[in-house]
């Protein structure tokens, strides 16, 4: 596929994160108009992988409606969130005025992230939970992630696991309520397309634009990527848990995280690498 298909496919997902963005705002799922706790999208290894970051400057790429970004601030980061929508960025924009935070939002496509930023380095990149898998070209964006952090800086991905995008969320007909492997693992069979018209939040249909486009990565495809990119791999997590209950059966832990009964299999990793 050429840079230009997939520069097609990425505006179709910007128009589908616009118009997700009113639905997200008002969900049950984001909770935005009750007592906001944007650490709930944390898990206690996060911060422990992240370390002190007061007074340092954080990037946070593809940061949808900023919850994660408040997070990052209110640990005392100068905090800075990029996002491809214009909706999403407004949204986070506000909440953050709503929060009584100082935190820059800038609209850029990720891959575009260095000139949008005007050459500014930063000394730690959070990114994932759903970003990952809307980039087509992992190798131009740990190239881009490399410009965009200063000599020892940090990135920090936390990322849902290629397992858990394999398997499928919803039986076929004729089928139990069996959790399947009904995708690819690994990349390189191009971009899934999916009819985002209802969203992984609760509410209303989508309005407009609906459709969405996805790339599978492999752990070892993103770690390829980083090392290309003269990244170093620090360490290496896989959890069993996420912030939310994405099928009926999980149960809730002591975190307040949910997983899957046994077997345990992973469904979130982490990653620490230093430029």
């Amino acid at each position: 596929m050429t840079s230009a298909e997939h520069a097609r496919l990425m505006r179709a997902n910007q128009a589908n994160w616009d118009a997700r963005t009113p639905v997200h705002v008002t969900s049950r799922f984001y909770g935005l108009d009750e007592d906001l706790d944007p650490e709930r999208w944390f898990a206690a290894f996060e911060w422990e992988d992240l370390g002190e970051l007061s007074g340092r400057d954080v990037l946070h790429l593809q940061c949808h409606l900023g919850t994660e970004t408040l997070a990052l601030a209110r640990r005392g980061a100068r905090a800075v969130g990029l996002d491809f929508s214009a909706a999403s960025v407004t949204a986070a924009r506000d909440l953050a005025a709503k929060s009584g935070l100082d935190v820059t939002y800038v609209q850029a496509n990720v891959y575009d992230a260095v000139t949008a930023l005007e050459g500014r380095r930063f000394d730690v990149v959070y990114t994932g939970k759903g970003a990952l898998c809307y980039l087509p070209d992992l190798d131009r964006w740990a190239d881009v992630v490399a410009r965009l952090l200063r000599p020892g800086g940090r990135l920090y991905v936390v990322e849902f696991h290629p397992l858990l995008n394999a398997l499928g969320p919803k039986p076929g007909p004729d089928e139990g309520p069996e959790l399947l492997l009904r995708h690819d693992y690994l990349g390189g069979s191009g971009p899934v397309h999916r009819d985002a018209t209802y969203t992984y939040t609760d509410g209303p249909a989508v309005e407009g634009a609906t459709d969405s486009y996805e790339w599978m990565h492999g752990l070892g495809e993103v770690v390829n990527a980083l090392t290309d990119a003269g990244m170093g791999v620090r360490r290496l997590r896989e959890s069993d848990e996420l912030p939310w209950p994405r099928w009926s059966r999980m149960i809730r832990t002591d975190s307040g995280w949910w997983r899957l009964p046994e077997p345990r299999i992973p469904l979130l990793y982490s990653l620490l690498a230093v430029r």
